[in-house]
């Protein structure tokens, strides 16, 4: 038949093992926009010294929280790690329910904007989906 897919197991194994794992899977994954707020919380925080070393265009990691004012609490986190603070209470319900299902998103710095001194955060959250 001229319609049938035919694949070369040796011409695969040779793309295949040029390659690392993660050059692989990188072009599977997407990240898909769902929405933009700002971090709240961050006059909070015991060093404020960690919101310096936020630029624009910074992945960040999100993660939920066991927090007794807010059952959906989800902190964001630096590279290092480090609490910047969190999705606001308003917007986390969402979120919360996709992370509990097991769903990753991650947040990407937009804006930064100094108002005397308070910095606010403007970020957009992603669904990272493979």
């Amino acid at each position: 038949m001229s319609n049938e897919i035919t694949i070369n197991k040796k011409e695969l194994i040779e793309a295949i093992e040029e390659k690392s794992i993660s050059d692989i899977i990188k072009p599977l994954v997407s990240e898909i926009h769902l929405f933009d707020t700002f971090i709240a919380g961050t006059t909070y925080l015991e060093d404020q010294s960690v919101l310096d070393d936020v630029a624009v265009g910074d992945k960040l990691s999100l993660k939920r929280e066991e927090n007794k004012f807010d059952d959906k609490a989800i902190i964001i986190l630096d590279p290092s790690n480090r609490k910047l603070g969190y999705i606001p209470e308003k917007d986390n319900i969402v979120f919360s329910r996709l992370m509990d299902a097991g769903k990753l998103l991650i947040c990407k710095v937009t804006d930064l904007e100094n108002h005397g001194s308070f910095r606010k955060i403007s970020i957009g959250i992603y669904l990272v989906d493979y």
